[in-house]
């Protein structure tokens, strides 16, 4: 990958001259230059004797080594009582110790070997992952299987995790965006578990036993896929993983808990946190779409025209040209296993709180009455393609991606694809996807600032429901 780059910037040093002779002639807005050419280095899928898919990447420019374990859990898995359980889950089979090894061992070893091995537990997926010298990876990687299938969860570990989750739980309304950015994803996720935070009352349910029985439910090597890249020799790594995780444990069969998608309920509602601050924070949105949308790459291009790039119409007409804002975008953020969401957002002064909130929606509203510009799809489009190789950087991120497909089930030539379907959807598509998927008159707003001087109030939007922002001390205690 970095040749490639090398290559580019040297072929731009070579030309430069000819630019340079004839810069009384050249136009930068009607140059134009031949389409970048760029293939996604493959990666090879292997099968362990235990049955563990695995994806190798050699690269031996460095002597590193990356390997990322990916497992089908997450915080979906929460009991509904107990919010909060997976995540510290993730952070105590690194923290807790594993195998033979105390926390404190664990640490100074990694750490005397210039190694690193994290773990965690997102909302759809666990990862265990290490990086280590080539020369140390053999010792390296027996500590990470120990991490990843034999956690020890040190009680006084756990006490701390818990400890810091209640720490952050106090202080989860001092900040008005985390405060914006939990609310909205409550409203649109309502009665799901992806709706579902850690509070007081969860976060006293959760015990060191609790942990050891999640991890044991999902920590399995038929439950996992493996990313490796980095300087190895491939004879000599299956060979070491094959060592490393043994032959087919015998266990009952895999049976992941059944989880709903999100219903498709879409109905509007105003929530107002009160914080005494200059500027009022603002988040809308509802439910999005899920990956396999026949709309998916339209969609892409709408999220760049309508507020996701310096140029969208959102940035053009809040930020430059009413300067209402610093910063205002949105995004559809494709769900792989659940449906994703929508969401705009922004920040502004007080006083122009409504005003805000009003053109954004028309201007959101506008992406569905009518088509984008020639210009605005062709931009689009070009910045989308041209920027597709900025996402395999290194050898470990493009392994991982390719990984992440057999994962979350796409498409096995989605990566090779993409770039020629982006450049396939017409202007009449982006409207249909538009049409299909904004529902403005459906948004959950959630506005934190100061009502007392917004000058309009809330409710010219609809019936405002405040949110409790006071934090329950004696619960904590």
């Amino acid at each position: 990958m970095k040749r490639l780059i090398i290559s580019l910037f040297l072929a731009v040093i070579c030309v430069t001259p000819t630019f340079a002779a004839d810069s009384a002639k050249a136009n930068p807005r009607t140059m134009s230059f031949p389409p970048l050419r760029f293939e996604i280095p493959a990666s090879e899928r292997i099968v362990l004797e235990c049955g563990m898919p695995v994806f190798l990447l050699r690269d031996p420019e460095l002597p590193i080594i990356n390997v990322t374990a990916m497992v089908r859990t997450g915080s979906v898995y929460d009991p509904a009582a107990s919010s909060g359980l997976a995540a510290l889950t993730g952070s105590v089979m690194r923290s807790g110790g594993a195998g033979a090894l105390s926390p404190e061992a664990m640490d100074d070893e990694l750490e005397f070997m210039a190694s690193a091995v994290e773990s965690s537990i997102g909302a759809d997926m666990g990862t265990v992952s290490l990086t280590s010298l080539t020369r140390n990876f053999s010792r390296t990687v027996r500590i990470f299987a120990d991490v990843l299938l034999r956690p020890d969860f040190s009680e006084k570990r756990v006490d701390l995790a818990r400890k810091k989750l209640i720490d952050g739980l106090l202080r989860q309304n001092d900040d008005p965006k985390d405060i914006a950015g939990r609310e909205i994803g409550k409203a649109i996720f309502a009665g799901h578990p992806l709706g579902a935070v850690p509070t007081f009352e969860s976060a006293g349910t959760i015990t060191r036993q609790g942990l050891v029985d999640f991890h044991r439910r999902f920590f399995r090597t038929d439950n996992m896929i493996l990313a490796v890249s980095g300087d190895f020799d491939r004879t000599a790594m299956i060979r070491e993983l094959n060592a490393v995780f043994g032959k087919p444990v015998d266990a009952a069969p895999l049976v992941l808990p059944v989880v709903p998608q999100p219903p498709r309920l879409f109905a509007a509602e105003v929530l107002y946190g009160k914080k005494e601050v200059n500027q009022s924070v603002i988040r809308m949105g509802h439910l999005g779409i899920t990956k396999d949308s026949p709309d998916i790459y339209a969609i892409r291009i709408l999220d760049y025209i309508l507020g996701g790039s310096f140029t969208s119409r959102l940035t053009m007409e809040i930020r430059t040209n009413q300067g209402l804002a610093y910063s205002v975008d949105s995004h559809f953020d494709i769900g792989r296993r659940f449906t994703g969401t929508f969401i705009a957002e922004t920040e502004t002064k007080t006083e122009s709180t409504a005003k805000a909130i009003t053109l954004m929606k028309q201007i959101i509203e506008g992406m569905m009455k009518e088509a984008v510009t020639d210009q605005e799809l062709k931009t689009a489009q070009e910045h989308i393609i041209n920027s597709f190789m900025f996402g395999f950087t290194n050898p470990a991120s493009i392994v991982s991606q390719q990984a992440r497909l057999e994962y979350y089930g796409y498409a096995p030539d989605y990566l090779q694809s993409y770039r020629e379907r982006i450049s396939r959807v017409t202007k009449q598509e982006v409207l249909d996807a538009a049409r299909r998927h904004l529902r403005p008159d459906a948004f959950k707003l959630v506005v934190v600032g100061d009502a007392a001087k917004f000058g309009t109030s809330l409710e010219t939007f609809g019936a405002v429901r405040e949110l409790d922002l006071r934090q329950k001390m004696d619960t904590a205690r």
